[in-house]
């Protein structure tokens, strides 16, 4: 797997940006190969669910994670379109617990953010039709989700978008505060 492997500042939670072959008739890349992945992270994983979703501007989705045994990692990437990409480290032992990382990611670089078990994960659509794709490596469980509110004061993400053009679900709207979840 030909890819820039690099760390966040938030441990465990990792860049990758592949190498992308383009020619004539398009392009070609490798999204993922567990071997590589685990030579350039020392992660192994073992992903079970592929997501999509596809998304108009100014749709935000998150900040969502699943608790205890359900816990999940993912790889995340857009397909097309363009996304700001939000991970939060809930992990109560780390270092940066309640920091977040944020990055654009869109379909053309290809490039891709790991996020491990223990944070929150959320994005913000800035194209139309954007496609949003990730792999977990622990199933969906409705009794285990969480999340916890995007305009979160202690976390202050910079969405850098007008508030009042995003859409957020209602379910996303009446999550919890960081507060009230990590007391």
């Amino acid at each position: 797997m030909k890819m820039k492997v690099e760390e966040t500042y938030l441990r465990g939670c990792f860049v990758i940006t592949p190498k992308v072959f383009k020619d004539k008739r398009g392009y070609f890349l490798e999204t993922f190969n567990a071997e590589a992945f685990t030579k350039k992270t020392g992660i192994t994983t073992n992903f079970v669910q592929d997501n999509l979703s596809k998304s108009s501007i100014g749709v935000l989705r998150g900040l969502h994670f699943q608790k205890g045994a359900s816990a999940q990692a993912k790889l995340v990437q857009v397909i097309k379109g363009k996304v700001l990409d939000v991970c939060v480290d809930i992990r109560r032992d780390s270092t940066t617990f309640g920091k977040y990382f944020s990055i654009l990611l869109d379909g053309e670089t290809k490039t891709q953010v790991y996020i491990p078990r223990g944070f929150a994960h959320g994005f913000l659509v800035l194209e139309n039709d954007t496609i949003f794709s990730y792999k977990c490596d622990n199933y969906y469980d409705i009794n285990s989700e969480s999340g916890i509110i995007y305009n979160d004061s202690k976390l202050n993400i910079d969405w850098d978008f007008p508030e009042e053009k995003m859409m957020v679900s209602e379910k996303d709207m009446n999550l919890p505060t960081f507060e009230h979840l990590f007391k």
